[in-house]
C-alpha cells in the first residue's frame, strides 16, 4: 500500500512539473507554490477515512468497510470539481503576498484526491471508485506481480527514488540550495 510519502510527493511533483513547463511565465505568478502544497495536501486526504474508522471500531466495523471505500470513489475529485465550478470567483489573501483562489485550491485537491485514488488502485489492493452506488473493485496490484523479496521492498524504494528526483528536480529548477 502505498504511505502518505508516495500520495504526498507524487502530487507534489506532477503539479511542480506542470506549474514549470505547462504554464507560461504570466500564468505561472498566477499559480503560486501554495497550489502545489494542496495537490500534495490532496494527495493525503483520502485517507482520512482511517480516523473514521478509529472511530467506528468499537461498534465492531473493520477497517476494509471503511478504507478504501466512498471516500476513495472518483466522487470525492469530482466534488471539489463541482465546488471549483462554485467558487472559481472568491479569491483569499491568507498571507499577504499572493492572492489565492478557491476554485483553483478545490481544483488543486480533486487533482491530489484523483492521484491518491489512481495510487492505490495501481500499486497494491482495490479501490471502490464508484462506491457508494456499487462494490464494484478496480485494482492492478503491481506489487504483487514482483518476487515476495522483492514486494517488500517495493514501495520504500520507490519513495526513496522519488523524493530524491522531486530533490534534484528542486535544485535543478529552482536552486533550493540558495535558501539553505
Amino acid at each position: 500500500m502505498p504511505t502518505a510519502v508516495t500520495h504526498l510527493l507524487v502530487p507534489i511533483f506532477i503539479a511542480s512539473l506542470f506549474r514549470d513547463y505547462i504554464l507560461r511565465k504570466q500564468t505561472k505568478k498566477k499559480f503560486p507554490l501554495h497550489y502545489v502544497m494542496i495537490a500534495g495536501i490532496g494527495g493525503v486526504l483520502p485517507d482520512i477515512d482511517i480516523l473514521f474508522w478509529l472511530f467506528l471500531k468499537p461498534f465492531g466495523y473493520a477497517i476494509e468497510q471503511v478504507h478504501r471505500n466512498w471516500i476513495h470513489s472518483i466522487f470525492i475529485p469530482l466534488f471539489f470539481i463541482f465546488l471549483a465550478l462554485l467558487l472559481y470567483k472568491i479569491n483569499v489573501n491568507p498571507h499577504r503576498k499572493h492572492i489565492l483562489n478557491l476554485g483553483i485550491i478545490c481544483l488543486a485537491l480533486a487533482f491530489g484526491t484523483s492521484m491518491h485514488i489512481i495510487l492505490d488502485g495501481l500499486i497494491s489492493g482495490e479501490v471502490h471508485p464508484i462506491a457508494p452506488l456499487s462494490d464494484y473493485e478496480l485494482g492492478f496490484n503491481l506489487v504483487n506481480y514482483l518476487p515476495d523479496y522483492l514486494s517488500g521492498l517495493a514501495i520504500p524504494l520507490f519513495e526513496g527514488i522519488l523524493l530524491l528526483l522531486w530533490l534534484v528536480y528542486l535544485e535543478w529548477k529552482h536552486k533550493i540550495s540558495d535558501f539553505i
